[in-house]
């Protein structure tokens, strides 16, 4: 496809009268006289997927314009759902969807240079500078008071639960990659997602299902915005901002600064998961896992190994024992052994966990691997595979200590599974097999990321991959 857009968008001077319906000229024109601004600020952005391949071409999904444009009442606000075209590679698509909040000036003040796009020459929006709207507070506090007015505005529908306050500062958070966020007066976090898929995030569905089940360890989804359609697309969720909360991995790393161990932590945080994966099971369907099942799940791992292996040389002679992990549980399942599956996080690790100043331990970002597809993100799985991830997560810890204290990580990994247990009546370690085999999953997945994207932290899973494939081989 070319430049021109393949959904057209009347640019109205009131947000009430946008739409997404094809119009005249300004229509046409809006899509090109932006994508050479595009071209140059997208690929350089922490959040975009795309990095290492050629932008090929940009097709409009929707705009709606929810503060006008005609740059004489100050900024204005333009959304754009945007399919962005690429080669494909590694069996990604040549085509993401990314979902863009543009500001518009006559001219940009020094405050936000940080978040210049650049000057629209031509177009409906020529003469104007346009920039990254998320960090200008005018704009941010807009977005806000859509929540608080819920409905529909052109492309787009605002829904809320609870009714949300004025007058809430916002401020941009810096830590964010994958994704953006705004923190509103240290009370409302809004989680602005960056690249988008067909089908309701997992990071609005879970908490919701998890908030019907009166589970307090999840922040309940306050309001939050969507494409609507056959298969919505999820754009952004706010919930309660846990003010003055420390993330697991940071409470780790003291830990281990300090030379002390992080077991009564590691034990709460174990119930808290357990917690939360009881409470998930109570309120979303629970198919088993046995038989074809068990089988397409070991496939599915061997394959992730074997072309990891081909992309990381250093994983070669180690295949044959990795390999064995998932046998074991294919061996296990053609005996007639099966799991229960459900709805799980899907991306556990310390950092995706908020301890409060009471102690009380919290799970965000339920979003899964943001690079894998929404429909594998949405399919249940063991919970070991949360667990799994939480265990890793112990190690990579430990790991980026100097000295490596290996011991720490075990005694770690054993209080979480005992804390686990001591609310499921299940101890993850009396499964062996299946965790062991998602653990050699994630191990893989650890190794290819830190091989393309942090060559030093390569020995990490490195030394994982060494242990697992020899607890098999033994």
């Amino acid at each position: 496809m070319s430049e021109a857009a393949s959904t057209h968008v009347a640019l109205a001077k009131s947000p009430r009268n946008s739409t997404t319906t094809p119009g005249g000229t300004a229509d046409r024109a809006l899509l090109p006289s932006l994508a050479p601004l595009l071209h140059a600020w997208l690929p350089r952005q922490r959040w975009f997927a795309g990095k290492g391949r050629p932008v090929t071409g940009f097709s409009l999904v929707s705009a709606t314009e929810l503060l006008p444009l005609d740059g004489t009442a100050g900024p204005g606000l333009l959304h754009l759902l945007l399919r962005v075209e690429q080669p494909a590679q590694h069996a990604r698509p040549a085509e993401d969807c990314y979902q863009l909040l543009l500001g518009a000036r006559t001219s940009l003040p020094p405050m936000f240079a940080g978040a210049l796009i650049g000057r629209v020459e031509q177009g409906p929006l020529a003469g104007l500078t346009v920039y990254d709207a998320l960090h200008d507070p005018r704009l941010a506090e807009l977005l806000l008071e859509r929540f608080r007015h819920p409905g529909s505005l052109g492309s787009l529908r605002f829904e809320r639960t609870a009714a949300v306050p004025a007058g809430l500062a916002p401020r941009v958070l810096d830590a964010e990659q994958s994704n953006s966020s705004l923190v509103y007066g240290d009370a409302y976090i809004l989680k602005i997602f960056r690249r988008v898929f067909p089908g309701v995030n997992p990071d609005l569905e879970l908490p919701l299902a998890l908030a019907g089940e009166g589970c307090e360890r999840v922040p309940a989804p306050v309001a939050w915005f969507e494409a609507p359609g056959h298969e919505p697309l999820t754009l952004g969720v706010l919930q309660p901002f846990l003010h003055g909360a420390r993330d697991g991995w940071q409470l780790a790393l003291a830990a281990l600064t300090a030379g002390r161990d992080f077991l009564p932590e590691a034990r709460a945080l174990g119930r808290a998961t357990a917690e939360v994966h009881t409470a998930l099971a109570a309120a979303l369907p629970t198919p088993a896992l046995r038989g074809t099942r068990t089988r397409q799940l070991a496939s599915q791992m061997t394959q992730r190994l074997e072309a990891a292996a081909q992309a990381v040389p250093a994983l070669v002679p180690y295949v044959p024992g990795l390999r064995a992990a998932f046998e074991a549980v294919t061996d296990l399942g053609v005996r007639g052994s099966g799991w229960a599956q459900q709805r799980v996080h899907g991306d556990l690790h310390l950092g995706q966990t908020l301890r409060s100043a009471d102690g009380f331990w919290s799970l965000i970002d339920f979003e899964g691997e943001p690079a894998r597809p929404l429909p594998e993100r949405r399919r249940p799985a063991p919970p070991v595979r949360d667990v799994a991830g939480m265990l890793r997560s112990f190690d990579y810890a430990a790991r980026s200590h100097r000295p490596w204290n290996p011991e720490w990580a075990a005694r770690c990994r054993a209080a979480y599974c005992e804390g686990y247990a001591q609310v499921s009546g299940s101890d993850p370690r009396g499964e062996p097999e299946l965790l062991r085999a998602h653990e050699t999953d994630k191990a893989v997945y650890e190794v290819l990321y830190e091989a393309r994207h942090r060559p030093d932290w390569l020995p990490v899973p490195m030394a994982a991959i060494q242990r697992l494939a020899q607890s098999v081989a033994a």
